[in-house]
């Protein structure tokens, strides 16, 4: 016997009746957060283009929220909520290691590469 899938997203905030409206309420969230994605990349706000950590605050917006549209597609498409705690933490916290890992790796190289075609010249050898 199959069991129900849990109709509620946003931590039980915003409930639903069956999956297909379910499936529709959050095709709606994560097309807002990619409209949003689209706006602020058109529109490129010079308040968000200072520094933060080695990176515009622009960029960091995207990552945040590409990460929150892969948490939802993940945890509602994919019916990751309703699997075991155990396979749930195995496939979170190696994501975000990963994603940490490629974070740190953007910056360290980017930053690199930048200044080698700003500079004309090698400022690390490794």
């Amino acid at each position: 016997m199959a069991h129900e899938h849990k109709l509620a997203i946003f931590r039980g905030l915003v409930k639903f009746k069956s999956n297909t409206q379910k499936i529709w309420g959050v095709l709606i969230f994560l097309t807002i957060v990619t409209a949003i994605e689209v706006i602020l990349g058109i529109l490129k706000p010079e308040a968000l283009m200072g520094q933060v950590l080695g990176m515009k605050a622009l960029n960091w917006i995207f990552i945040i929220l590409t990460i929150v549209k892969a948490y939802y597609i993940t945890w509602d498409f994919m019916h990751m909520r309703d699997e075991l705690k155990s396979l749930r933490r195995m496939v979170v916290w190696t994501t975000i290691f990963l994603i940490l890992y490629l974070i740190f790796i953007l910056l360290q190289e980017g930053g690199y590469v930048f200044n080698v075609y700003k500079d004309g010249f090698i400022k690390r050898d490794f």
